[in-house]
């Protein structure tokens, strides 16, 4: 019987290369064994065939950030449950690998509402994060809101500019009908309840609020409870 071995060794010995090495080729998702990806280094291997692929770099694999197409209703405490490999989005066009590193030590950024859906951040970059905590309030937020009910008079000017909410005043906003029961509304610095609180105070009940973009990054065409990478060359 062949003596067990760490997975970091074999892919030592099977590439001539150093312990360091090896472990990067294999976190980076690199190194198969009996053609199923392990990210472990330390697994341990017998007679089982090991390959690695031919276009494997032992550079360190990129932290992640996820995008999530959050579904209406689902909670903060949901929406880990939906960053799965199976829920990845075919359309993602950022050429990242999915691999089981990317789903661990996520944290969220720019949360919404529980009632409402549409985009939001998850990340295990620093640079993200810090960027998204430090300067999100700047970032211009583009929302579609469902609404209900007849607008009081002067309705789009107050909305735009003139409310004040939690003993702030609101900073100005773009607002648009799109239809007859739909509002478009690009904004800043959104707090929680906030869109629901400013629609009735024009006489408007919000039914379904959805957060098309922050910043320069938006959800396109990916269907609800789907998620794609943030390329990185691409930013908020």
């Amino acid at each position: 019987m062949t003596t067990p071995i760490r997975l970091d060794k074999r892919v030592c010995a099977l590439l001539q290369c150093s312990r360091a090495q090896a472990q990067q080729y294999i976190e980076g998702g690199w190194v198969s064994v009996d053609g199923v990806v392990v990210e472990t280094p330390q697994t341990m291997v017998t007679g089982e065939t090991v390959t690695v692929a031919s276009e494997a770099s032992a550079e360190a694999a990129e932290p992640a950030t996820l995008l999530l197409n959050k579904p209406a209703g689902a909670s903060s405490a949901d929406l880990p449950a939906l960053l799965t490999e199976a829920n990845h989005f075919e359309g993602d066009y950022s050429g990242i690998r999915p691999l089981r590193r990317h789903f661990l030590r996520l944290e969220a950024l720019m949360p919404l509402d529980d009632a409402a859906s549409g985009l939001v951040v998850f990340t295990q970059d620093w640079r993200i994060r810090r960027h998204l905590l430090e300067t999100g309030h700047t970032l211009e937020q583009e929302y579609v809101v469902e609404v209900s009910g007849e607008p009081t008079p002067w309705a789009m000017p107050k909305l735009t500019q003139g409310l004040i909410y939690q003993n702030r005043s609101l900073p100005g906003c773009k607002v648009s009908w799109q239809s007859e029961q739909r509002l478009r509304l690009a904004i800043k610095d959104v707090r929680p309840g906030q869109l629901a609180w400013m629609c009735a105070q024009v006489g408007l009940k919000a039914e379904q609020i959805r957060r098309l973009r922050i910043g320069q990054i938006g959800l396109s065409k990916m269907p609800e409870g789907q998620w794609r990478y943030l390329p990185a060359t691409r930013r908020f």
